[in-house]
């Protein structure tokens, strides 16, 4: 386990600390929890980004207008 020192304003920290306590877990461990969803949708972003850099646009724009009628059929 590695120790990380940040420098914040006073006033985000406090209320870092307030969110903490309304959560019931310590500030170690609500920035553990932010830094897992931040690195979460950045590991999403980035498989995305692969997926759509091998794909075809046009059977990608076929998907889509497949289900623009799928979801027009239910309204």
């Amino acid at each position: 386990m590695s120790t990380l020192t940040i420098r914040l304003p006073e006033s985000k920290h406090a209320r870092l600390r307030s969110l903490a306590k309304a959560r019931g877990v310590s500030v170690n461990r609500l920035i553990d929890e932010l830094a897992t969803v931040a690195l979460t949708q950045h590991d999403s972003e980035t498989r995305f980004r692969v997926l759509a850099a091998r794909g075809s646009k046009r059977e990608g724009l076929a998907l889509l207008d497949k289900l623009d009628r799928a979801f027009a059929t239910e309204r």
